[in-house]
């Protein structure tokens, strides 16, 4: 959608021209907040529970499976490099305190039991002093499985891993980090913010997952956009054309002009130790170039970057980055219940779907399908028959969510945004006739956009809900 529409003027620039006026948005500029230091490792401490018993007998964990826990966990905090691991054993609620107080306030706990009742008898520090807890047990490692959920409905923060596979601690570990990572993140924004009321709340955001937003003024920005290199834009641009399968509407201008706002964008970043992006101005930026290429730069660098001022889908976009290392689609939703298929569609679209070191998708570069095929955006070509999780955090407690899978891309779009993927979903007559109903609000791109990532990513929801207290909404 674009604010050439009669629809945009009135649900966009209009509502958003009232809310401005009140005075509905109040904003630290970036250019006047304290210099940020990189995030750098985050902390998870490890509660071994109890002592292992005999590999023979007994409802335990043995020595053997103990020491191979240890020798994953030293794995993935070598191989996710931005955790540190505080280990240690417990047998009592005093030793669970004293592990509590080395690891720090509010630091996420992973425990793994390894005797019958043993976590029952010594987890009571980790539940008063509110950490959010994963566990993890082995099959006959002890009856301590069942509790878990009992004090995640009794209020606590806590889920349950109960598995032979010990690359679930390798998921638990993703998970934990999260919430300590949210809580050092800085968001940009270029007012004004859309979505639901929460989201749009800098002090509720803070408040609710510990994150910054700062905006940024656009003349600042122009200024840096100035300053980039001639020789850098140039190649940003080759880059582009290059990898291009084809290029249609986009001239060598139209694509200079993209580059240069991808550049100057990155710089932003960098420049002020950011983790996420959005731009509530973008439709505007056609005579300075799209931010399109931006956008999929960033995002393809582990940088969630939102358009149209969305911060409920970047919020969306930063939790999984967080918990699964990939980036996220951010796109507007269409339904034909006639083939029980959903599409989602945006002009701006990450080319590595499956994560940064992943392969790039090939893409097409177009002009903006809403301003008569101006300006340069990429159009991303994804898999046939991959499955994929469609998600979005609304009111920062909600978690909407559904799965399909990609049964159509457009070799060439011709309506709607340039990125297209129709996914084949469970029942697309109940998903429309549905869609939303969770939302109390009439703005269109809050109703409309979803957020998909690439995995059926379900079970990751349903984990990071309990670890962070969010409730999901199963919409398909």
């Amino acid at each position: 959608m674009c604010e050439h529409c009669n629809r945009r003027e009135f649900l966009g620039s209009g509502v958003l021209t009232a809310l401005a006026s009140t005075g509905a948005w109040s904003y630290t500029w970036a250019s006047q907040a304290p210099a940020a230091e990189p995030p750098g490792k985050v902390r998870i401490c490890v509660l071994f529970a109890g002592n292992p018993g005999p590999a023979d007998r007994g409802w335990n964990a043995d020595a053997e499976q103990m020491e191979k826990a240890r020798q994953v966990l030293s794995e993935c905090e070598t191989r996710l490099g931005n955790i540190e691991l505080v280990v240690g054993q417990s047998t009592s609620n005093e030793q669970t305190a004293a592990l509590l107080e080395q690891a720090g306030q509010g630091v996420p706990v992973l425990a793994i039991n390894l005797n019958c009742f043993a976590l029952t008898h010594l987890v009571q520090p980790v539940l008063e002093r509110r950490h959010p807890m994963a566990v993890f047990s082995l099959p006959a490692s002890g009856h301590d499985w069942m509790y878990p959920m009992r004090w995640q409905r009794a209020g606590h923060r806590v889920t349950l891993f109960v598995s032979s596979d010990y690359g679930e601690l390798e998921r638990a570990l993703r998970l934990l980090r999260v919430i300590p990572m949210m809580q050092k993140s800085r968001i940009l924004l270029f007012p004004p913010a859309r979505g639901t009321a929460p989201a749009c709340s800098p002090e509720l955001v803070k408040e609710r997952l510990g994150a910054e937003v700062l905006a940024v003024e656009q003349a600042a920005f122009d200024e840096m956009m100035a300053a980039v290199a001639e020789d850098v834009v140039r190649e940003e641009a080759e880059r582009w054309t290059k990898g291009a399968k084809q290029i249609i509407e986009p001239t060598e201008e139209d694509i200079l002009k993209a580059a240069r706002v991808s550049i100057a964008l990155q710089q932003l970043m960098e420049r002020y130790q950011a983790q996420g992006l959005a731009v509530g101005t973008c439709m505007g930026w056609l005579p300075r170039g799209f931010p399109c290429l931006g956008f999929a730069r960033l995002r393809d660098r582990g940088l969630p970057a939102a358009c149209e001022g969305d911060m409920d889908s970047l919020l969306t976009m930063m939790l999984f980055q967080y918990a699964i290392d990939k980036p996220g689609f951010q796109g507007n939703a269409t339904f034909d219940t006639a083939r029980n298929a959903l599409w989602t569609a945006h002009c701006t679209a990450p080319l590595k779907l499956d994560g940064r070191d992943g392969p790039e998708a090939p893409y097409l570069l177009r002009g903006h399908s809403e301003v008569g095929g101006s300006g340069c955006v990429p159009e991303v070509q994804y898999r046939v028959g991959e499955i994929i999780t469609r998600a979005k955090f609304v009111n920062l407690d909600t978690i909407l969510a559904s799965t399909g899978k990609i049964v159509e891309v457009p070799e060439k779009s011709i309506r709607g945004c340039r990125s297209q993927i129709v996914t084949e979903v469970k029942d697309a007559a109940a998903m429309a006739a549905n869609w939303s109903s969770a939302l109390d609000t009439e703005d269109a791109m809050t109703l409309l956009h979803r957020v998909v990532f690439y995995g059926d990513q379900m079970q990751n929801i349903q984990h990071m809900a309990r670890l962070m207290g969010f409730q999901v909404i199963v919409e398909g």
